[in-house]
């Protein structure tokens, strides 16, 4: 089956089983902000609002998390087109700063304004709503991981950017722009569905799915390596703490009639688990053994399997690996 395929059936079960699993993890702050106004007449009219509702820093961050991404669409066309670059001219560093302070405001009042954004508006929309409260909160630019063609994926660009949040002296990662939808194939456009896994994300998830371009994070250096050729992981996992303890690469050398082993941390044979084989049907997973607070299970290779194999638990997709 052609690569482009493979991907489309398995972005489409994802979006498919996302939702149900979401809806069960609003927190308290998020039914709070779910009932704001929907528009301010200012960002700091918003600010006040929420240092008003919140006391602690941390409430306070999930609450600009949380309207953002109650309120602020991704613009997939402007992502399809992007603006060209727009350039100036300066006879100082004070006038220079002074520019591009200008163009950082004119993009968060855009992405406020129109409730429209790519990933620059979104972050710096959420830096500047934390700067007005007296939160630290810094840009973080870099790589992302979100499909199967990014597993061993040769080409490094940088493509995405989030956030970092200072809260109690920790620094907390957060996607502000995963957190309010999903592309849905099948349908060709964004999908609203409030997602809370990628505020303060554990590091260990967050960097399977991101890679900052300085390489490091809070000084450790982090292996763009070991990035790319990584098992690719999705929002499911990270919700429920399926670990994937093995494989620990996204690229399997494999022959008809080798086995796959694969152990998951946080499951029980209590849980379906199956996976999708390249006729797009559903295989379960044959004796699975439950180890170590978590499951063990092999799957064999034959003319079935495709160039990746994704495993399901429960109907939400949570590792694929890649086969070659």
């Amino acid at each position: 089956m052609p690569q482009k395929k493979i991907a489309l059936i398995f972005l489409l079960l994802n979006s498919i089983f996302i939702n149900f699993t979401f809806a069960q993890k609003i927190s308290e702050v998020d039914k709070i902000v779910a009932k704001y106004p929907k528009s301010f007449d200012s960002t700091e009219k918003l600010a006040d609002r929420i240092e008003k509702d919140f006391d602690s820093d941390y409430d306070r961050s999930r609450a600009i998390y949380s309207w953002i991404a109650f309120n602020i669409r991704y613009d997939y066309n402007a992502y399809l087109n992007p603006p060209r670059t727009q350039g100036f001219s300066y006879s100082s560093e004070a006038e220079k700063q002074q520019k591009i302070k200008q163009l950082n405001d004119n993009l968060i009042q855009k992405a406020f304004k129109s409730k429209k954004a790519v990933c620059e508006g979104f972050t710096a929309l959420y830096q500047h709503l934390a700067s007005l409260m007296g939160i630290k909160c810094e840009i973080i630019r870099g790589d992302s991981k979100i499909s199967v063609r990014d597993i061993g994926r040769k080409t490094t660009s940088s493509n995405h950017a989030w956030n970092m949040v200072l809260i109690d002296k920790k620094w907390r990662l957060l996607d502000v722009t995963w957190g309010q939808g999903y592309y849905d194939s099948s349908k060709g456009r964004m999908v609203n569905d409030f997602n809370p896994a990628y505020f303060d994300t554990d590091p260990d998830y967050f960097f399977a799915k991101h890679f900052p371009d300085s390489g490091t994070y809070l000084g450790k250096r982090l292996s763009k390596e070991d990035f790319l050729n990584g098992p690719l992981i999705y929002n499911t996992t990270i919700e429920n703490d399926y670990k994937i303890k093995s494989p620990d690469s996204g690229i399997i050398e494999a022959r008809n009639g080798d086995k796959i082993t694969f152990e998951i941390k946080n499951l029980s044979k209590s849980n379906q688990v199956f996976y999708v084989n390249k006729r797009n049907q559903a295989v379960k997973v044959q004796n699975p053994k439950e180890k170590r607070g978590g499951l063990e299970f092999q799957i064999t290779i034959d003319n079935n399997v495709g160039e990746y194999i994704t495993v399901f638990v429960d109907g939400n997709s949570v590792v694929s690996i890649k086969i070659v």
